[in-house]
């Protein structure tokens, strides 16, 4: 897989980092040397009730079934690393339709968790990334940009869009743009749905693309097969608290990795478009370290990069358009020849999409805005064996804003640059409540729900976030005792 910016060819299937050293995508653990150390136990906890449990992964694929028609996907070192071979928006195109793709279904990813309210102060003059006003957000570009230039493959004018990472979905859910669950209308209607949805949601976090992947492959496989292109548009990168040792990842990035390297199974490409300030140093290690798939089926392309080069706008644009579509073909061809079009693998991860957030039901007049927000179905799902999603916990209504030392977990955690942008200034903030209140009262993990947990060292958490810790993100103690607050 390549960047936007790569030269590399695609015969090689080694390749060269920035720094000179190749990466050989083999089997070899030593082939993967940001994931080849200690990993962190695969157990996920439980937060719903008042008891800490242990439970099966949320998003690992379950034992696949045998299919009827066995199914020879195996890891191809030819499509293991795709390069940048293209030098225009309509070469792509046509190398598009010279691989015999007339038609392609888009997906796409909405990331509304909370750090996007301060990821774009370098980038978007300090306003909120969502910011809906007369000048279109960063979001709004992007989805305008790759709208443009995949229209000519999208013959139904179909798009499913879905957000994540807001109060109601956090890391473990996404949510459909529409109260029924339809489609949207090309993207003139997904952006203008999104325009709508925007001011009603409440962000929040931890970042996994997890649930945005694994939604993607259940409509991948109940549509028998089809080619589609998941296009994420996101932040930043998959969370990494300072309770992660290093060597090893957070739940979120063995979440991510696990749904990667499982899409890779199925006709499906993965675009993820960076905007805002960043730092976007985990999804280059994805690029290079990623365990050996089927084929590369996943491309990241940093939109603030490529958008503040001193060229004329629609220049900017095509270079934009293009870095995204760039291992279109390529992976297509290899979805090909691994005999994946038109077939099912017999299993799929289950992800049923919520229904919007309340606030945006009750601007629908949606008749269930007070009931479970649980989709019953999306495009056949009922009768397929899925499992049912866990009920969403009840988030309190809190004012959504960084305190000021928003960045201060990340600080030890060399998963930030040393110099990050800091939250939004006091003033910004209502009177009748300051920052230090909120720093006092806010959980400095996920800087959104109320602190309700108390470790034996004395600090406190969320309660959501305390099931998930070993060790205290304020002094690093081992958490032997948890005491719940109310």
């Amino acid at each position: 897989m390549g960047n936007s910016g790569s030269t590399s060819s695609s015969s090689d299937p080694r390749r060269i980092s920035s720094s000179g050293r190749s990466f050989n995508h083999g089997n070899s653990s030593a082939s993967r040397p940001a994931y080849g150390q200690a990993q962190p136990s695969s157990r996920y906890y439980q937060s719903y009730g008042d008891e800490v449990t242990e439970e099966e992964p949320r998003y690992h694929s379950p034992p696949r079934q045998q299919p009827k028609k066995k199914l020879n996907r195996r890891p191809s070192m030819k499509y293991n690393f795709i390069g940048d071979n293209y030098r225009s928006v309509e070469e792509v195109q046509q190398a598009l339709l010279h691989a015999g793709l007339e038609s392609s279904n888009l997906i796409v990813g909405i990331d509304f968790t909370k750090s996007n309210e301060w990821t774009g102060k370098q980038s978007f003059g300090g306003r909120s990334l969502h910011a809906i006003g007369s000048e279109a957000n960063p979001y709004e570009k992007a989805l305008s940009i790759i709208g443009r230039t995949l229209s000519a493959f999208d013959d139904d004018n179909e798009i499913p869009c879905f957000g994540f990472g807001d109060a109601t979905t956090h890391d473990k859910h996404v949510f459909s743009f529409n109260s029924d669950h339809s489609p949207c209308e090309g993207f003139e209607g997904a952006l203008a749905r999104y325009r709508t949805i925007v001011p009603h949601l409440r962000l929040a976090g931890p970042t996994s693309f997890a649930p945005i992947i694994n939604a993607a492959v259940d409509i991948v496989e109940e549509s028998g097969g089809q080619y589609h292109i998941l296009i994420i548009i996101a932040d930043g990168q998959v969370t990494r608290s300072v309770d992660v040792a290093v060597g090893q990842m957070s739940p979120q990035e063995v979440a991510t990795v696990d749904a990667i390297v499982n899409a890779s199974q199925y006709p499906l490409s993965i675009v993820l478009v960076g905007v805002g300030d960043g730092p976007w140093d985990m999804m280059k290690q994805f690029d290079d370290n990623l365990p050996t798939r089927t084929f590369d089926n996943f491309q990241f392309v940093n939109f603030t990069q490529l958008m503040s080069r001193n060229l004329p706008a629609p220049q900017k644009e095509a270079n934009f358009a293009l870095a995204a579509l760039m291992e279109i073909p390529e992976q297509y061809k290899a979805i090909q020849e691994q005999s994946m079009l038109s077939t099912t693998v017999g299993s799929s991860p289950g992800v049923k999409p919520l229904l919007p957030p309340p606030k945006v039901l009750q601007m629908d007049g949606h008749p269930g805005a007070q009931q479970s927000r649980h989709a019953p179905s999306y495009s056949g799902y009922q009768n397929q064996g899925h499992s049912s999603a866990p009920p969403v916990p009840t988030s309190r209504d809190y004012p959504v804003r960084p305190p000021p030392n928003a960045y201060s977990q990340y600080e030890y955690s060399g998963y930030y640059n040393s110099n990050p942008p800091s939250a939004p200034a006091a003033s910004s903030y209502p009177s009748s409540r300051t920052p230090d209140v909120d720093a006092n009262f806010d959980c400095p993990v996920c800087l959104t729900d109320r602190k309700d947990m108390a470790f034996n060292c004395g600090h406190q958490t969320c309660r959501q976030c305390a099931n998930s810790l070993s060790n205290c993100p304020i002094c690093r103690e081992t958490i032997t005792q948890r005491i719940r607050l109310y």
